[in-house]
C-alpha cells in the first residue's frame, strides 16, 4: 500500500508541474502579447512641443515680450494717473481754488478715460493675436500627430499632462517635435512664395 501511495504521490507530482510549466508558459506568453500591444499607446508632451518648437522661437517670443511690454507699459501710465491725482489733491488742500482743482479732475478724467479704451482697444487686439497664434500651434501639433499616425499604428495618443506612470518608450515627442517644425518650415516656406 505504501508501494501504490508513494506511486500516486509522485504521479500528482508530476501532474503539478506540468501544471506549473504551462501556467508559466501562459503567463510569459501574455507578458510577450502586452509588450507587443504596448506599441499600440504613445503619449505626447503637448506643452514641451510648443515651447520648443520653431513656431514658438519665431513668433511666439515676440508675442510673448510684446503682450509683457504692453502690460508694463498699462501699470505705469495707472501709476502716473495714481501719482497726478494725488498732486492735485495735495495742491488742492493748499495752493488751488475749488475751480482750478475741479477743472484739473476733469482734465485727469478725461485723460484717464482715452487710455482705458486705448488699452482695452490694445489688449483686445493683443488677445486676439494670442487666439489666433495658439491655434496655429494646436492646428500644427494636430497635423503633426496625424502625420506620424498616418499608418495607424497607435490606437491611443495622449497628452503627457493626463500621465500618471508611464515607460518612456512610449514618449513620441521628439518625433512630434520634428514633424511640429518641418510642418512650420514649410508653412513658412509657402508664405514667403506669395
Amino acid at each position: 500500500m505504501k508501494k501504490l501511495f508513494f506511486a500516486a504521490l509522485i504521479a500528482l507530482a508530476g501532474f503539478t508541474a506540468c501544471g506549473t510549466k504551462n501556467v508559466e508558459t501562459a503567463a510569459t506568453e501574455a507578458t510577450e502579447q502586452r509588450e507587443v500591444g504596448g506599441g499600440d499607446i504613445a503619449y505626447v508632451q503637448v506643452e514641451a512641443v510648443l515651447a520648443q518648437s520653431d513656431l514658438y522661437n519665431a513668433e511666439g517670443i515676440a508675442l510673448k515680450d510684446k503682450t509683457e511690454k504692453a502690460q508694463k507699459s498699462w501699470a505705469q501710465k495707472e501709476q502716473n494717473f495714481q501719482y497726478e491725482v494725488a498732486q492735485l489733491q495735495e495742491k488742492y488742500q493748499k495752493l488751488i481754488t475749488t475751480n482750478d482743482a475741479q477743472s484739473t479732475q476733469e482734465n485727469i478724467e478725461r485723460r484717464i478715460a482715452s487710455y482705458q479704451a486705448a488699452a482695452q482697444k490694445e489688449a483686445k487686439a493683443l488677445d486676439e493675436e494670442n487666439f489666433v497664434f495658439s491655434n496655429r500651434a494646436q492646428d500644427l501639433l494636430h497635423r503633426a500627430i496625424e502625420n506620424l499616425n498616418a499608418d495607424g499604428r497607435y490606437k491611443l495618443i495622449v497628452n503627457a499632462n493626463a500621465l500618471l506612470d508611464a515607460d518612456s518608450t512610449l514618449d513620441i515627442t521628439p518625433a512630434v517635435l520634428q514633424e511640429v517644425n518641418r510642418l512650420y518650415a514649410l508653412e513658412k516656406k509657402d508664405k514667403d512664395k506669395k
